[in-house]
This record gives structure tokens, sequence and C-alpha cells, in this order.
């Protein structure tokens, strides 16, 4: 498996590198498909946000933590990711012993767009969309850890998204014709 590191307002020691690359590398035993995985640190007013990205074959695991200590923060996101790809683990079994058998995976290639006229838009996310159903979408959204999913309703056709509200409940955006 690939490790990458980005570092933005600190720098990483080859020791802390390696403890890293240890720690991360034994999510292969929870999964065998992560091809490749990404550790995001940034120092930030005498804070460390640690972020950790797992590509599992095309579906992205994604966790977050802040902390005081850069170790810490890592550990803590790496429980964080263990606990989604377990999660997602879960979810393949008990979709293959319901027999739906589809596969599918989703790939995100983020880019940065130029600054331009106001409104600025900082970030553009290019996704391919998969036909799924919602609690499928709820899964992905879950899984990349962000407050909302879009994604093709396997039923309608229609793009369709669905977001967080509060706790427990989700919400479902579907498109007026």
């Amino acid at each position: 498996m690939e490790v990458r590191f980005v570092q933005r307002g600190t720098e990483i020691d080859d020791k802390l590198r390696d403890y890293m690359e240890k720690k991360i590398s034994k999510l292969e035993k929870f999964f065998r498909k992560i091809l490749n995985c990404q550790i995001v640190v940034t120092h930030h007013k005498g804070s460390y946000n640690v972020e950790t990205t797992a590509n599992a074959n095309g579906v992205i695991l994604r966790a977050e933590e802040d902390s005081l200590d850069v170790r810490t923060a890592f550990d803590q996101s790496l429980k964080n990711l263990e606990r989604r790809i377990k999660k997602y683990n879960s979810y393949l079994k008990d979709r293959a012993q319901l027999g739906t058998g589809e596969a599918f995976s989703f790939s995100i290639e983020e880019s940065a767009e130029p600054a331009g006229e106001a409104p600025v838009i900082g970030k553009v996310k290019k996704i391919q969309i998969h036909p799924m159903d919602t609690s499928e979408a709820i899964m992905q959204m879950e899984l990349v850890g962000h407050a909302f999913f879009m994604f093709q309703n396997a039923e309608t056709g229609d793009i369709n998204v669905v977001y967080k509200r509060g706790e427990d409940s989700y919400g479902l955006l579907e498109p007026v014709k």
C-alpha cells in the first residue's frame, strides 16, 4: 500500500513518519483492497489536525481529528478510519448475503480552480455518479465523513442528494420535473 504525506504549516520528522506508516499499514488486516492512503498533517494556532484518507478500490474512506499533540491526533484519526473500514466491511458482507451482487465504486478527482471574479469557488470536485438506493448513498456519505452526498437514484434515475439532519435523521433532495 502506498502512503502519501502532506504537511501544512509543520514538518514531520522521520521517526514520526515511520510510526505513521507502520500504524496505517495495519489497516490492510481489516480490508485487503486498500490501494493507497494519504495523511494530511496541518498545524494551525498551536493545534494539529490530522486527516487520513484511504482509497479502498475506488471507495474513499476518510477520518479527521484535532489535538494539541500530532501523535494523538493521528491515533484518533486512525481509530476513526478503522471504525469506518469495519462498518464498510460489514456492509459488504450484508450485501453479499442478500445476493444483490452488484459491485459499485466511485472515485473523486479533486482540482483547484484558479481564483476568479466574485463569488470565488475555492475547490471543484468531480465525481462519477453511480446508481444506488438511498440507504447505500447514506452509507457512502458516512464513509466519507461528509454532511451530504450526491448520487443517482436507482429507482428514478434522477440525481438526488442525501444530507445529515442532526444526530439520527437524514434528508433527501429530489428534483422536481
